[in-house]
C-alpha cells in the first residue's frame, strides 16, 4: 500500500511539472514580438526565442498592389530570407478621413504567411525620404489646416510641417488604427515583429521650418524636458553636440540659438527635436493598441552634403542621436540606412551609448553579403535588410546574398548564443583600405587578411567574414577571400597550431562535418624558418571565393 502511495504522489508529481512546462510553453508562444537584453546583447524575441532577421525591403511601390507581388513570393520564400519589409502607405488606408480600409495590410500578412515570412511593415504616414507623397489627398490638398514646411525664402516646400498639431493629431490616429487592426488579426499568430515610424524624416532644401509656427517655437526658450535631459546626461553625450553645447559655456536656458549658437547646426537640432517629438507621439499612441517594437531609419549624410538641408535636417544622424533619444523615449532604435561603402564606420557611430543596431536598408550582392555578416558579428546587429529585394532576387536567383543568407539562417542559434555570450565578432576588409585586420577573441590573437593566391599575386578587393569562439581553443568561422592565423594571447606556450580542422554545415543547430582539411589546404606559408622565428607555424585557414564553407577549428599550443 505504501509502494502504492508513494508512485502515485511521483506521478502526481511529474503530472505537475508536465503541465507547468506546457504551460510556460504556451506562454512563450504567445509573448508578442519585443526586445530584450540577453547576456552583452539586446535580441528581438520572437516567440519566446532570440530571432536574427535576415530581411529584405522590398520597393516603395511593390506592397501596394497584390497582383504586382505575386510573382514575387515564391522567390522570396526560397531566397533563404526569413522577414520581408514592406510599406504601407497612409493614403491606402485612409482615403477618406475617419474610414479605413486595411486590405493592404490584410494582403501582406496573408501572403507573408503563405510562404513562410515575417513581416515589418514601414509606416509611410507624414513623410518619405523625407518628402510628403504618401499623405492621403485629403491632407495634401488642406494646406491650412496641416501647414507645410517652409524653406529661408518664404516658399513651402512639399514636406509637412511637423509642428502642425492636425498633422500630428490626424497621423497618429491612423497610425494608431493600423496597428490596433495588426493586434486583432496577428497577435496570436505574430507575423508582424516590428514597425518602421515614418521615413528617413527631415527637411530637405532648408536647414529648418521657417514657417510661422516654427518660427515662434524657434525663437521661444528651449523645452525645460529636451534642457533636464542634456544636464543630466551631460558626461555621456556624443561629441558631437557637446561641441555645439560648449559654444555658449553649457547654458541651461534661453531660445535655441541663445543655448547652443547661432547657424545651420542649431537649425538641425531644432527640427531633431521636433521630429522626435512627433514620432514619439506616434509611436506612443501607436504602442499603446500593440506594443511591438518601433525604429526609425536615417537618410545618411553624403560626402557632397555641405549642410542640413542637402541631406534631411532633422533626421535620426549619428551626430545627433541624442537629442532623439530625448525626444523620442519610445522609439526602441535608431537605424542606419547604409548605402555608403563605409559599413564599419558606419556602424560604429550607430552603436555608440548602447544604441541596439539594425540595418533596415542597405545593398545587395557581394558588398552586401559582407555587409550582413559584419553587422551581424561586431556590432552585433539584430539583423540586415537590402532595398529592392524583390528586383534584386528577379534578377540573379544567384545572387551572393542569397547565399549569404542561407548560411547565416543555419548559423542563426549559434550565431544568437554567441551575441549574448559576446564571443563573436567579424571583420569587413577592403583592398584599398584595411587588407588585414588582427582581432582578439578568447584566448588568441587572431590574424585576417585578404587571402592570397599561392598561383598568383592578385588580392580580391573584398574579404569578410564571422567568427565565434565556441569553446576554449576552438573557434566557428565562415568567411569569403580571407586567411586566417592564430597566435597566443595570454601567458603559456608561445607557438599557437592546428589540432585539426574540419569543414562543416550547420542542421538544426547541430553541427554536420565534413571534409578533414590538412596538408595543402591548411598551408599559408611554406617558409617554415621564417614562421618558426615569429612564433608561428605557416598554418591556417583559407575561405576562397569558390567552395565556400564553415570551418571548426581546435587549436593547441606548444614551444
Amino acid at each position: 500500500m505504501r509502494t502504492n502511495r508513494i508512485f502515485l504522489v511521483i506521478l502526481i508529481c511529474l503530472i505537475s511539472f508536465s503541465c507547468k512546462q506546457q504551460i510556460q510553453t504556451v506562454q512563450k508562444q504567445k509573448e508578442i514580438p519585443h526586445l530584450k537584453k540577453m547576456g552583452n546583447a539586446t535580441q528581438l524575441i520572437v516567440d519566446g526565442k532570440p530571432f536574427l532577421v535576415l530581411g529584405g525591403e522590398l520597393q516603395n511601390s511593390s506592397s501596394s498592389s497584390r497582383e504586382y507581388m505575386k510573382k514575387f513570393w515564391p522567390q522570396l520564400e526560397t531566397s533563404g530570407l526569413n522577414t520581408i519589409l514592406a510599406a504601407v502607405e497612409w493614403s491606402l488606408i485612409e482615403p477618406v478621413e475617419g474610414k479605413f480600409d486595411f486590405t493592404v495590410v490584410d494582403n501582406l500578412i496573408e501572403d507573408a504567411r503563405t510562404y513562410h515570412l515575417r513581416l515589418v511593415l514601414l509606416w509611410f504616414g507624414s513623410w518619405k525620404n523625407g518628402q510628403t507623397h504618401y499623405a492621403p489627398e485629403w491632407v495634401k490638398k488642406d494646406y491650412t489646416r496641416f501647414p507645410r514646411v517652409k524653406a529661408e525664402s518664404g516658399k513651402s516646400l512639399e514636406i509637412l510641417s511637423p509642428l502642425g498639431k492636425e498633422t500630428l493629431n490626424a497621423d497618429s490616429k491612423a497610425f494608431a488604427a493600423m496597428m490596433k487592426h495588426v493586434r486583432e488579426i496577428d497577435s496570436s499568430e505574430r507575423t508582424v515583429l516590428m514597425i518602421q515610424v515614418e521615413n528617413e524624416v527631415g527637411v530637405l532644401g532648408s536647414p529648418r521650418d521657417h514657417g510661422d509656427i516654427a518660427n515662434a517655437a524657434f525663437n521661444a526658450p528651449v523645452p525645460q524636458e529636451l534642457m533636464n535631459y542634456l544636464v543630466k546626461n551631460k558626461e555621456n553625450l556624443l561629441p558631437e553636440l557637446t561641441d555645439i553645447w560648449k559654444t555658449t559655456n553649457f547654458k541651461t536656458s534661453g531660445t535655441w540659438e541663445e543655448v547652443f549658437g547661432k547657424g545651420v547646426k542649431t537649425d538641425e537640432l531644432f527640427m531633431v527635436w521636433n521630429y522626435a517629438r512627433y514620432l514619439d507621439v506616434c509611436a506612443a499612441t501607436a504602442k499603446a493598441e500593440y506594443s511591438i517594437p518601433m525604429f526609425v531609419n536615417a537618410w545618411l549624410v553624403q560626402p557632397e552634403d555641405k549642410r542640413p538641408g542637402d541631406y534631411p535636417s532633422g533626421g535620426p544622424q549619428a551626430h545627433v542621436l541624442d537629442l532623439w533619444r530625448a525626444g523620442a523615449p519610445n522609439i526602441d532604435l535608431l537605424c542606419p540606412d547604409i548605402h555608403l561603402p563605409d559599413c564599419v564606420g558606419i556602424s560604429t557611430q550607430y552603436t555608440r551609448n548602447n544604441n541596439t543596431l539594425f540595418v533596415p536598408e542597405s545593398g545587395a550582392g557581394e558588398q552586401g553579403a559582407g555587409n550582413a555578416f559584419y553587422v551581424i558579428g561586431k556590432p552585433k546587429s539584430i539583423g540586415y535588410s537590402p532595398f529592392g529585394i524583390e528586383r534584386t532576387i528577379a534578377n540573379n536567383v544567384n545572387d551572393p546574398l542569397t547565399r549569404a543568407y542561407k548560411v547565416l539562417e543555419t548559423m542563426a542559434p549559434v550565431i544568437l548564443d554567441a551575441q549574448a555570450k559576446g564571443t563573436i565578432t567579424s571583420v569587413l576588409l577592403k583592398q584599398e583600405k584595411n587588407p588585414s585586420e588582427e582581432i582578439i577573441l578568447g584566448d588568441y590573437k587572431i590574424l585576417v587578411g585578404l587571402v592570397r593566391n599561392r598561383r598568383s599575386p592578385s588580392v580580391p578587393e573584398q574579404g569578410y567574414g564571422i567568427i565565434i569562439n565556441s569553446s576554449p581553443d576552438e573557434y566557428i568561422i565562415y568567411g569569403n577571400n580571407i586567411q586566417v592565423s592564430f597566435s597566443p594571447n595570454t601567458p603559456g606556450p608561445a607557438i599557437a597550431a592546428i589540432s585539426r580542422v574540419d569543414e562543416g554545415r550547420y542542421e538544426n543547430g547541430m553541427w554536420i562535418a565534413g571534409r578533414r582539411l590538412n596538408g595543402d589546404d591548411i598551408m599559408l606559408d611554406y617558409d617554415l624558418a621564417k614562421m618558426a622565428l615569429q612564433n608561428k607555424t605557416g598554418t591556417g585557414l583559407r575561405f576562397s571565393g569558390e567552395g565556400r564553407s564553415i570551418q571548426l577549428v581546435k587549436l593547441y599550443r606548444y614551444e
